[in-house]
This record gives C-alpha cells, sequence and structure tokens, in this order.
C-alpha cells in the first residue's frame, strides 16, 4: 500500500470494479453496474519493476539483482517486492470447495501483547511471523473500521516516512470504494459492517532481520441489509523500527492472487493455514 512515483506509468487497481461489484451484489450494495470498486489494498495489477524482470530473492537474502541491459542494480528489497506472483482469474475470490488436500503446517502468528496507535493491536515480535501478524491486524483495523477517518487514522501512525499517504494508500482506497458502492458518505453507517478475517497466508521473502513481504488471504464479509463475501489478499513491505514492525517505503509488492481460503487453488498458489498461538 505505498506510494507511487510520478515518473512511472499509472496501473489498474489490484481488485477491479467487476470483483467488488459481483461481491457486492449478492448483497444488494452495487448501485450501478460500473460502481468503482476494490477489494482490500488496490494495489498495482502489474508492478512498473517488473519490465526489467528482476529476479526472485529468497528469504534472507541481501544480494543485489542487476537490471538487464544496465550497470545499476536494484536494491534486493525492490526486486523481492517486484516478484511476480500467480495470477488467478476473479472468481477464484467468489466461495468455493474446501480441499481435502494437506495444506502443510499452518504458520503459527503471535499474539498481540499491547494495543497500538489508532487503535492497532501491537507488540509483535521481531520475526516473519510477527511481521505478518502486524500487516493483518493494520488491514483488519482500516477495513473494519467503516470510515474515512479510521482508515486514515490507521496509515498515518503505521507508514514510515515515504511510505503510503491518506491518499495513496490502497487501504484507505479500498474503504473508499466500499463505501461508495454501498451509496454512503466517507463517515459510513451503523448500518454498514465489514469483517476482514486472515485465514491464510504465507511469507514471500526476507531481506535481513528488518524487511519482509508478508501477504495474507482474508475473507472479507461485508453487510448492508444482507451479507456478501470473498476473498481478498494482500502483500506489503513491513520494516522493523524501533520496537514494532511499519509499513515501509517504496511501491506495493506484485499483486497477489486473491482466492478462497482452503480451496486447492489457495494451496496450489503457496498459502498455508494461519494458526493463532
Amino acid at each position: 500500500m505505498a506510494g507511487r512515483r510520478t515518473d512511472r506509468e499509472p496501473c489498474s487497481p489490484q481488485w477491479s470494479q467487476r470483483k467488488m461489484v459481483t461481491l457486492l451484489a449478492g448483497a444488494g450494495l452495487a448501485v450501478a453496474v460500473l460502481a468503482a470498486g476494490a477489494i482490500l489494498a488496490v494495489a498495482h495489477a502489474v508492478h512498473p519493476a517488473l519490465e526489467h524482470s528482476a529476479a526472485a530473492v529468497p528469504a534472507g537474502s541481501s544480494a543485489a539483482v542487476p537490471i538487464a541491459g544496465t550497470a545499476d542494480r536494484t536494491p534486493p528489497e525492490d526486486a523481492l517486492a517486484a516478484r511476480p506472483m500467480p495470477a488467478v482469474a476473479e472468481s477464484a475470490a467468489h466461495p468455493g470447495p474446501v480441499s481435502d488436500r494437506d495444506p502443510g503446517a499452518p504458520i503459527v502468528l503471535p499474539s498481540a501483547t499491547s494495543t497500538g496507535p489508532a487503535g492497532v493491536p501491537s507488540g509483535f515480535p521481531h520475526t516473519p511471523e510477527g511481521a505478518l501478524a502486524q500487516l493483518a491486524a493494520i488491514d483488519q483495523s482500516a477495513l473494519q473500521s467503516g470510515s474515512m477517518d479510521g482508515a486514515r487514522a490507521v496509515i498515518q501512525e503505521w507508514a514510515v516516512p515515504d511510505g503510503p499517504t491518506t491518499t495513496s494508500w490502497s487501504g484507505a482506497q479500498a474503504v473508499r470504494t466500499l463505501l461508495d458502492a454501498a451509496g454512503l458518505s466517507g463517515g459510513g453507517s451503523a448500518q454498514f459492517a465489514v469483517v476482514l478475517t486472515p485465514l491464510m497466508g504465507q511469507i514471500k521473502g526476507s531481506v535481513g532481520p528488518d524487511f519482509v513481504v508478508p501477504c495474507v488471504d482474508f475473507e472479507l464479509d461485508v453487510t448492508l441489509q444482507q451479507t456478501a463475501r470473498g476473498a481478498i489478499a494482500d502483500c506489503q513491505r513491513m520494516v522493523w523500527r524501533t520496537d514494532r514492525w511499519l509499513i515501509g517505503p517504496g511501491d506495493e509488492p506484485a499483486v497477489p492472487p486473491s482466492v478462497w481460503p482452503d480451496t486447492d487453488l489457495a494451496i496450489s498458489v503457496g498459502y498455508r493455514d494461519l494458526r493463532h498461538g
């Protein structure tokens, strides 16, 4: 959920208009066929850095990856964030049959030990799993606020300088789109409820102990008279600063697959179940 560089071409939202309309139509929330739409983080549909075919960076790697055809080098953090992830059809986000396959050992998420700024659960450890848990808490707090003020308050406190802002952060854009699709103002409504549940995830990789790209696959439930649900995923650059994980600077990572949790496809794209420790 990071800001954009002005010298780069604009990219499409991570979660399309059609997906939001499809998701919300079942709950009677879609107010127009072309209503603007996004589900969680409205990030890059295609990361600009992929034009340079940046090589994959394994977890813990600190070696720079050269950009093809130039003498310059891509910082390993950028190469890791830009590494493409599996592409899936929009229908993959719709509820589907639970798989009987074994997804492997779950990722055990540490528990929060305190409440941080903007009421976001905090106190997660200085580990990749701690970074994943913090990202899930940030996204939940922003989306479940159901208001622009709530989303802005979260990103103001949970992004580093040169990171996403109240206008650029895709989480705030997602809240705005939900409100627009529901025909509500920025303040939301007492009858409007958003519930974001982290069910699967993966650690895309890390660069040293202080930079991690975790990915969370959520179930999103949106209620206004009726409830609609779908799957949404978010990856972010998480950096350790003093005593907590924050969303770091730079362009948002490549688009993660939004897949209904615990389906064959969710397992195939590398997601594992999340368990709270």
